[in-house]
């Protein structure tokens, strides 16, 4: 038997007006699509203000500042037909290299290797084709 486990998280809100940058993906069982910001795992050890730089930095190879916790989520969710746990700490953050507003997309690269392309959405552009989450973020991301 396979123990399942609470899975802990820093996700990164990072601004321009009233879009975010988020990766968009499709979920393989449900074809449903959905966005999240970027982030990943807390390691053991770890902060999660530390976790939330580390992946910005391994992700797109950029810079924070202006790091902030905005608030914490707790997530229970099914993907690939599976059941997850997540707590989420979610932090507000600004890029250091200001260059990176400019881009419409940013390449980044996640821990195993495989390539993402990270875009600006608005938040209004949110729906049930194409939901943010984990559940609860908009809202918060709204009155933050």
């Amino acid at each position: 038997m396979t123990r399942r486990q609470i899975r802990v998280l820093a996700l990164c809100i990072l601004r321009q007006d009233d879009r975010i940058l988020v990766n968009e993906a499709q979920d393989p069982h449900d074809g449903r699509r959905f966005c999240r910001p970027l982030g990943g795992g807390v390691e053991f050890g770890e902060r999660g203000l530390a976790a939330v730089r580390r992946e910005i930095h391994e992700e797109l190879g950029a810079e924070l500042t202006k790091v902030q916790l905005l608030g914490t989520l707790e997530s229970l969710f099914t993907y690939a037909g599976r059941p997850g746990h997540e707590l989420v700490l979610v932090y507000s953050a600004s890029f250091a290299d200001q260059r990176l507003y400019g881009q419409a997309e940013l390449a980044g690269q996640e821990s195993d290797g495989q390539a993402f392309v990270a875009s600006w959405r608005s938040l209004d552009s949110f729906d049930e084709h194409c939901r943010l989450v984990p559940e609860g973020l908009l809202e918060l991301v709204r009155s933050a």
